[in-house]
């Protein structure tokens, strides 16, 4: 039997998987059940199982051959706090929780590689694989490296996969260098003296004030940021004042700032607190500004995207490996492990069209089944040229 035939033999097996994660989905830090299911199919493959070693994290090992190297593959368990609208025999039935982004597809992937590695390796080495809680929005990736992560499994290389819609499905996307942006989150906050709003003279203005600050905040990224220096800075919540009539005490601004470089991070906040106390003075208002680090740049060292290319072309052919793309702004907590190992890759598995409320996060979300068996060949591909089997002696 061949590899792409024993991908297929268990490719509606592993999509029934993935239908049932999907139907009971989790938030992070919450993944009991999920990472329950996905601990007893690991036993079930023989590896070496371990749920204490972060959080509601599975790590399991597996080792062939007499090599000394090591590679971790990573998978995520959470969902997101969204209503899914979407038609399904298989949607979440827990109100108010989706998998909107495809964690249960990664999930599924994962354990279809874990499973015919088992079977037949044809590696020599160990193969850690991390099934992580919590990469959305809270750094459940973050948790995992301080825990221990790599001192307890040390690993030579890391790699992930996510799958993309708006890349052709059937192609895989992976780079050397920026592929997901740093993120950053602000939280600022304009407060003085309320008042009736027949009577403005007599307070303060923080609605007023906050209008200005969205508009002069546009000058962080325009007029000090080089334009050659990709970066972004969206405001995405005003929350001030419960009448019509009154002028509020405070006024909340919230919003995060996206880029590739890391040193812009200490740039925009020192840029933000500048302009909001800038504004705060013209009004005669105090601001107080929190200003959050969050997730850093997936950057992808040159070797590891090497090798993930090269297993992409061994999995789809060279005509449908990219390698040249624009990296997106959005964030990805997988930049934690890779910073720590300081080997390995993150890719994109295209996942075709994107309509409305279909993209990452939207809650008509459907995972592309099609993505399943490329996904686990591709894991497979990166498992055989990073830990090479010893050849036999004649």
């Amino acid at each position: 039997m061949t590899a792409n035939d024993r991908v297929a033999g268990i490719t509606d097996e592993v999509i029934g998987w993935r239908h049932r994660i999907h139907a009971d989905p989790e938030l992070g830090f919450q993944e009991h059940r999920t990472a329950a299911f996905v601990a007893e199919r690991l036993q079930s493959f023989g590896l070496t199982v371990h749920t204490d070693v972060s959080a509601t994290a599975v790590v399991a090992t597996l080792r062939r051959g007499t090599g000394g190297r090591s590679i971790a593959l990573r998978a995520e368990l959470d969902a997101l706090p969204i209503d899914e609208a979407a038609d399904l025999p298989y949607a979440s039935r827990n109100p108010g929780v989706m998998h909107a982004c495809g964690h249960d597809g990664h999930s599924a992937i994962l354990l279809g590689a874990a499973r015919l590695l088992a079977e037949d390796g044809g590696f020599d080495g160990t193969v850690v694989f991390v099934f992580q809680p919590a990469e959305e929005v809270v750094g459940g990736g973050r948790r995992m490296v301080a825990d221990g992560l790599f001192e307890r499994f040390p690993v030579d290389q890391v790699y992930a996969l996510h799958n993309w819609p708006g890349v052709p499905e059937g192609h895989i996307a992976v780079r050397p260098g920026p592929q997901m942006a740093a993120v950053d989150d602000f939280e600022l906050a304009f407060r003085g003296k309320g008042c009736h709003a027949a009577m403005p003279h007599l307070g303060d203005d923080p609605i007023l004030a906050a209008a200005d600050f969205v508009a002069a905040a546009q000058r962080v990224v325009s007029r000090s940021i080089d334009p050659l220096q990709p970066a972004v800075l969206s405001v995405t919540q005003i929350h001030g004042g419960r009448f019509n009539n009154f002028v509020p005490t405070e006024v909340v601004v919230e919003g995060t700032c996206r880029f590739y470089d890391r040193g812009l991070s200490d740039h925009c906040e020192a840029e933000i607190r500048r302009i909001a106390d800038g504004v705060a003075a013209v009004h005669g208002l105090t601001a107080s500004l929190a200003y959050r680090r969050g997730y850093p740049p997936v950057i992808n060292p040159a070797e590891g995207a090497a090798l993930a290319a090269a297993a992409a072309v061994d999995t789809v052919g060279p005509d449908r490996t990219i390698t040249e793309f624009a990296p997106s702004m959005g964030c990805e907590d997988f930049a934690f492990m890779l910073g720590a190992a300081g080997r390995g890759a993150y890719a994109w598995i295209g996942a075709g069209p994107v309509g409305p409320g279909e993209g990452l996060h939207g809650d008509r979300f459907v995972f592309n089944d099609a993505v399943v068996p490329v996904g686990i060949r591709w894991f497979l591909n990166v498992v055989r040229r990073a830990l090479p089997a010893q050849p036999t002696s004649p």
